[in-house]
């Protein structure tokens, strides 16, 4: 893990991926089984998909007054005390479905618990790595934090939990708790202290703080224009994937197991992606990373809609897993290196209630679109947005200004380093 200066990423880092990692696995287990939870339960369809809904609530409510936390305290030990909140809701869970006594009323609750605390200690990772890596390592070290949750939670997760789920209810539960308390401990062993910088002016009011955050945020013409590809992007491919079952089943004629292996051809380009990512990024540049990128997105689309072929299919899933993950270590990394510590959980949170927003929206347009105008009426909405994205903002991703925040340090006024024990 050693960059072209010879800066490395150390074990402080190697123990935040660790927990990232293991409490990847473990939720993606939680994903899988609490829907087959509810189902053994219950056959109503509303009960079963309130379940994603439940999952998703908290980043829409949580994301932004989040950020404002992460930009008041220590990030690390913010996510320590998350992973044991989270440890303690499933060994609830856990104990409930092991003695008979767990509704679904109770999953509910547990679930919005975690994925509250979720969305929390998302925003705080991704504020803590700039002053845990090297800046010239970022893209690495991203590459990394994904390829492991794609390995895990996008590979390893989904079979396991379902076979854990089988042999018990209260396994994959158990199970994901267990992670979350290693995660806990690997966290605090990371070391040092990774306060955000004083806000100018005091402390104000979360909404205050929250709005400093995005005006800030909208102030930065590339930040703005990637964040908002995020979310409009995010809306139009989750409403392709919430159809692609039926586009799987009824017009390329794969059965369940096909159905799957083009969500794994997608999990493989995505961990390909994160592996060598850095490197090709250094080699193409990041502006021809994120160009290349969009092209590659109004391609997916473009396949789901005119082809017949699951190979074309399989393999533009692949290219687009691919291009997910590096462009996920652009975006990340261009906005870890041009917000000021002080702003880092705000601007991070912003990103991330705008990136929910899409896939809030896109869940529920994608059944409906579908509906109205035929199967494959959303892939073809996808692709003429990604092609009018693609060409909107073609001159914003130039070399010079991609060049600039590479080369530039974050702009700081406030901005103090953390120490390091």
């Amino acid at each position: 893990m050693t960059g072209k200066t010879g800066e490395r990423l150390d074990g402080r880092f190697a123990r935040l991926w660790a927990a990232s990692t293991m409490s990847a696995l473990g939720s993606g287990m939680a994903t899988v089984a609490a829907p087959l939870f509810v189902a053994s339960r219950t056959d109503d369809p509303l009960t079963v998909s309130a379940a994603s809904a439940v999952a998703w609530l908290p980043w829409l409510l949580f994301a932004l007054p989040g950020g404002v936390l992460v930009d008041r305290v220590d990030r690390r030990r913010l996510m320590v005390v998350i992973d044991w909140v989270r440890v303690a809701a499933l060994a609830v869970l856990t104990a409930a479905i092991v003695t008979g006594r767990a509704g679904v009323a109770l999953l509910y609750a547990v679930l919005f618990v975690v994925n509250a605390g979720e969305v929390v200690f998302r925003t705080a990772g991704q504020a803590m790595l700039p002053t845990l890596v090297p800046r010239s390592l970022l893209e690495r070290a991203n590459g990394w934090l994904g390829g492991g949750t794609t390995l895990t939670q996008g590979m390893i997760a989904g079979p396991l939990g379902g076979l854990l789920f089988v042999l018990a209810a209260s396994i994959p539960f158990g199970v994901n708790g267990a992670t979350y308390a290693l995660s806990a401990v690997l966290i605090g062993l990371v070391g040092g202290s990774y306060r955000g910088a004083p806000a100018s002016g005091g402390r104000h009011s979360v909404r205050v703080e929250v709005v400093e955050g995005f005006r800030w945020l909208l102030s930065q013409r590339l930040l703005r224009t990637m964040t908002f590809l995020i979310g409009l992007l995010n809306l139009t491919l989750t409403a392709a994937m919430a159809v692609l079952v039926l586009l799987a089943t009824r017009r390329l004629g794969l059965g369940s197991v096909g159905y799957g292996v083009l969500f794994t051809c997608m999990a493989v380009g995505g961990l390909l992606g994160s592996v060598v990512g850095d490197r090709l990024v250094a080699r193409i540049t990041a502006t021809w990373t994120i160009r290349v990128g969009l092209l590659i997105e109004a391609g997916l689309h473009l396949a789901l809609a005119a082809s017949r072929s699951a190979v074309v299919i399989a393999v533009a899933l692949f290219a687009f897993g691919v291009h997910g993950a590096l462009w996920n270590m652009v975006s990340n990394s261009l906005r870890q290196r041009l917000t000021p510590a002080a702003l880092q959980g705000r601007v991070g949170s912003t990103t991330l209630f705008i990136a929910a927003g899409g896939n809030c929206l896109g869940a529920l347009l994608g059944g409906l679109v579908a509906a109205r105008f035929g199967l494959t009426a959303p892939y073809w909405v996808g692709f003429v947005v990604a092609v009018a994205v693609t060409a909107v903002t073609w001159r914003v991703f130039d070399r010079s200004t991609v060049a600039a925040a590479y080369a530039d340090p974050a702009p700081a006024p406030d901005d103090r380093p953390a120490t390091v024990a």
